[in-house]
C-alpha cells in the first residue's frame, strides 16, 4: 500500500514536472520569437522612415508591438511585444489591447514601435501601461522623409504596416501591460 501511493506520488510529480518544463520551453519559444520580430521591425522602420535610426540611437529604451485590429463600426485588436530599457539592458515582454468607436471596416496587421527619449518614461509606460494624455505620435509614408521623427513628450511612436509606415496612425484608446507569463 505504501509503495503504491508513493508511485502514485512520483508519478504525479514527474507528469507536473514535465507539464511545468513543456510551459517554460513553450514561454522561451515565444520569448524569442518576440525578439526576432522587434529586431525585424526596427530594421524596417530604420529604412521606411529617414532619421528613424538617430532617434533610436537617442533613446533610452523602446517598445515594439505586433498587431492585428479589425472592426465593423466598433473597432478592437491585440498583439504583442516586447520593452527594453537599452542602458539596463532589461527587457519586458507585454502584451496590448485596443477598442473604439467610428467609421471603422475591415482587419488591418501592423507593428508599432514606440522609442523612450528617458529611462524614466519608459518605466512609466511598463508600469502604468499607455497615458492617452501623455501619449506622442510620429507618422510617416513611402514620400514623407523624417515625419515626425522626433520626441514628443518624451516618446515617438511610428506605426509599420507591411507595405512601409503608416500615414497619421495613433495608438490613443490602447492599453498595454506586463505579460506575466513570460516574464
Amino acid at each position: 500500500m505504501l509503495i503504491q501511493r508513493s508511485f502514485l506520488s512520483l508519478a504525479a510529480l514527474s507528469i507536473f514536472a514535465a507539464g511545468a518544463a513543456h510551459a517554460q520551453d513553450d514561454a522561451a519559444e515565444r520569448r524569442a520569437e518576440l525578439d526576432a520580430n522587434a529586431n525585424e521591425t526596427l530594421q524596417t522602420m530604420y529604412s521606411a522612415v529617414e532619421g528613424s535610426k538617430a532617434l533610436f540611437d537617442e533613446a533610452a529604451g523602446y517598445a515594439v508591438f505586433s498587431a492585428t485590429k479589425a472592426g465593423f463600426g466598433i473597432s478592437g485588436g491585440g498583439g504583442s511585444g516586447v520593452a527594453v530599457d537599452k542602458g539596463a539592458g532589461e527587457t519586458v515582454y507585454m502584451k496590448m489591447a485596443m477598442g473604439g468607436v467610428g467609421f471603422t471596416y475591415g482587419a488591418e496587421q501592423y507593428d508599432v514601435v514606440m522609442l523612450f527619449q528617458s529611462a524614466d518614461r519608459l518605466k512609466a509606460f511598463i508600469d502604468g501601461g499607455w497615458d492617452a494624455g501623455a501619449a506622442a505620435e510620429a507618422s510617416a509614408g513611402g514620400n514623407s522623409a523624417a515625419a515626425g521623427a522626433a520626441f514628443i513628450d518624451g516618446a515617438a511612436i511610428f506605426t509599420l504596416t507591411g507595405t512601409g509606415a503608416m500615414a497619421s496612425a495613433s495608438v490613443s484608446g490602447t492599453r498595454f501591460w506586463v505579460d506575466e507569463d513570460l516574464n
